[in-house]
């Protein structure tokens, strides 16, 4: 657990139980960025989470204040790449709890799980539009992937992360 300002702050995997919960954060958390309404709201969010927290090649992890989801974390090898790079396919914290360290906190716990499992390279993409998150990697040590620049007409940038060696 890691104390806080807010209150202990506790990082684990997410529990099948605990999906609908994920889906709600993640709409919320993706509401903020899409002013015109969040693309494929009819997309099943809450079979695709749990779909996520099943899966053996992948990883779900959730910050918890005080019982309640404030953050979620979803990331695996993508198809085709190489052992030693991981993806983050979601990274959110719910607006209410933001600017309080649980994305801090959160990004290190990936990054920790990442090197433990012998990762040296992450990749996301982030939406054009999401300046604050765009800003959140870049304190994190987040780069644009100069092999994966944004397609023609493509909303998203691509971010390249080193995996610091255990110290």
């Amino acid at each position: 657990m890691i104390s806080e300002s807010g209150g202990a702050l506790e990082i684990r995997a997410a529990l099948p139980t605990e999906a609908e919960a994920v889906a709600e954060l993640h709409f919320r958390a993706r509401s903020t960025y899409y002013p015109q309404g969040v693309p494929q709201a009819e997309f099943d969010w809450l079979e695709a989470w749990r779909g996520s927290i099943e899966r053996v090649d992948g990883r779900v992890l959730c910050a918890l204040r005080e019982g309640r989801l404030v953050g979620i974390a979803s990331f695996r090898t993508p198809d085709g790449a190489d052992a030693d790079t991981v993806r983050l396919f979601q990274f959110h914290v719910d607006p209410d709890h933001w600017r309080g360290g649980i994305g801090t906190a959160l990004h290190a716990a990936c990054v920790g799980e990442w090197r433990a499992g012998g990762r040296r390279t992450a990749v996301l993409d982030v939406h054009a539009d999401n300046r604050r998150a765009q800003g959140f990697y870049a304190r994190q040590g987040w780069v644009p992937d100069p092999g994966n620049p944004p397609a023609e007409g493509d909303h998203h940038l691509f971010l390249r992360y080193a995996v610091p060696p255990a110290e």
